[in-house]
């Protein structure tokens, strides 16, 4: 933390160990409900302003998937990824795509254009909930 500028202290590294042990795209709620777990003292704002750091320090990546609430990553993976996001419960699949991107460089290339970064998000149903659906449940969670 120290190398990044950012000041220890034992509640800033619960937040941060917990936040890199979840993995995937975590929300701050997510993070903060498992720190309480070991720490009930730790505040919601505590853990926002954490994260807050985290990403200015390059050390999460945050996305907003459409649906109002900011996402973290861990930055520790340095590939480009794409996403499959249910809208119905949430979930979200990363998956890279090798011939995806070789037709999107291709069609800039056809265009004239230079690709500097871009993200591709797919929205439907995943697997549980299409089954959810087919057996009688809504298509809203």
């Amino acid at each position: 933390m120290a190398e990044h500028g950012l000041k220890s202290t034992r509640q800033r590294s619960l937040i941060i160990d917990t936040f890199f042990s979840l993995g995937g795209h975590v929300t701050v709620e997510d993070v903060w409900a498992k720190v309480r777990e070991q720490d009930a003292r730790v505040s919601v704002a505590t853990v926002y302003r954490t994260m807050k750091l985290l990403h200015e320090c390059g050390l999460a990546h945050a996305r907003n998937f459409g649906d109002g609430q900011t996402r973290y990553a861990a930055e520790e993976r340095r590939h480009h990824h794409d996403h499959l996001i249910c809208t119905r419960c949430g979930t979200i699949v990363e998956f890279e795509n090798d011939r995806i991107e070789a037709l999107q460089d291709k069609v800039a290339r056809q265009h004239g254009f230079q690709v500097t970064s871009h993200k591709m998000e797919l929205y439907g149903f995943c697997e549980s909930c299409q089954r959810a659906i087919a057996g009688g449940d809504s298509p809203r969670a």
